[in-house]
């Protein structure tokens, strides 16, 4: 493994030369020298450790391709899902909403009270948000969702049961 760490330079050139992204190829390659010294078993004794590693990145970037492909079909999907207009809830159900998580929502971060706002408020859809804040509708997408689960971290965190019952008839006290 030492003459393996000797050739550290050119290994990462190859990483970066397949992937683009320096910090990636950086990952990737800490990654491999890791699985290597687990895995220094498996190098038979006929062939050599260069190539052997080589194997191993090879197979580290194919992964690497797979796992990013992978999450932009799930924000592909996430995107499209959250295009469909919103549907407006009851005007009793308005009503009886807890009165914490309007007060709670302009607490969260700015951007991810304008997402909020925008798009689950006033019905715009995602890709018309992303477009007006100049982002990508998949990060658009990945803003409102991470928006609404900071919402509602912080509800449960205010309203504790109340949360838990869907924050209707609250009961908490607003400070």
């Amino acid at each position: 493994m030492t003459s393996l760490l000797g050739e550290r330079q050119a290994f990462l050139d190859f990483l970066v030369r397949r992937l683009g992204d320096r910090s990636a190829a950086e990952d990737i390659l800490q990654d491999a020298f890791a699985r290597g010294v687990l895995h220094r078993d498996s190098l038979r004794a006929d062939e050599s450790a260069r190539a052997w590693f080589y194997r191993i990145l090879r197979n580290a970037v194919i992964d690497h391709r797979r796992r990013n492909a992978t999450m932009g079909r799930a924000l592909d999907a996430l995107a499209s899902d959250t295009d469909e207009e919103p549907a407006a809830p009851p005007p009793s159900l308005q009503a009886v909403v807890c009165p914490c998580v309007r007060r709670i929502a302009d607490e969260i971060k700015p951007e991810y009270a304008a997402a909020l706002q925008r798009v689950t408020v006033e019905g715009q859809s995602v890709k018309d948000f992303a477009a007006a804040e100049g982002i990508t509708a998949n990060n658009a997408a990945v803003r409102v969702f991470r928006a609404r689960e900071a919402l509602r971290a912080r509800v449960q965190a205010c309203c504790g049961a109340c949360a838990d019952a869907g924050c209707t008839d609250c009961t908490c006290v607003v400070a």
